[in-house]
């Protein structure tokens, strides 16, 4: 679900081999935040960028929509392999564009939301984890070699509205899950998943881990 970055195809290649486990992972497959996610959704058509397990997509084609998934990695095995950065679709192309837990991977966030709102006929919805400081992207990144960055409400309303889109609703919610299914999922183990449960501080309580996750939709003028 994160971009090839500079000179690593390797980056895509880690998320071909995470695909199974993003598959599988419970917290990603379910939850209230994608079930409002898909009850924003609105027309016929649907892209689902960085789709990952797929998981949004399969949300989207049961409640009716004709979704085409677009991702990276080849081991995700999405219709289209491309990054966000470049979608390789016309203007317009889906009534709506959605976006589940991958931009903070997204080398160029700025590129890519531009790219959502071009292919977008009406809506752009978007599901990320919320900035919560910078101790907390020092355990994502160690964690994750591939996270880059996560954004406030703030930014994500800017860079929204610098593509065109008028922001229509915000929420937030908090999401829980295991944090050694978590760690583990991306391959972090040992001495370093014991520093990213320090760093996570009071977040970690009783084996789980509770971040807040950002939900944004957005049209076009």
């Amino acid at each position: 679900r994160g971009p090839a970055r500079s000179g690593a195809g390797s980056v895509t290649d880690v998320w071909s081999e995470r695909a199974e486990a993003y598959r599988g992972a419970a917290d990603q497959s379910a939850g209230d935040d994608l079930e409002l996610l898909v009850s924003w959704a609105e027309g016929r058509t649907a892209l689902d960028v960085a789709s990952g397990g797929g998981h949004t997509a399969r949300r989207l084609r049961e409640a009716g929509f004709e979704v085409v998934t677009l991702d990276p990695a080849p081991g995700m095995a999405a219709d289209v392999l491309a990054r966000a950065e470049g979608i390789p679709f016309a203007d317009s192309s889906f009534d709506v564009v959605a976006c589940r837990i991958a931009p903070h991977h997204f080398e160029d966030v700025r590129a890519a939301v531009g790219e959502l709102a071009r292919v977008a006929r009406d809506l752009v919805l978007i599901e990320d984890t919320l900035y919560a400081g910078e101790q907390v992207e020092e355990a994502e990144l160690l964690r994750d070699p591939t996270h880059v960055r996560s954004y406030t409400e703030q930014e994500w309303r800017g860079l929204l509205e610098q593509a065109g889109l008028t922001v229509e609703e915000v929420r937030t919610l908090e999401k829980s899950r295991p944090v050694d299914a978590w760690l583990e999922r991306a391959g972090c183990t040992g001495e370093e998943a014991e520093r990213v449960k320090a760093l996570l501080g009071d977040r970690v309580a009783d084996g789980r881990y509770v971040d807040t996750k950002i939900l944004l939709r957005a049209r076009k003028a």
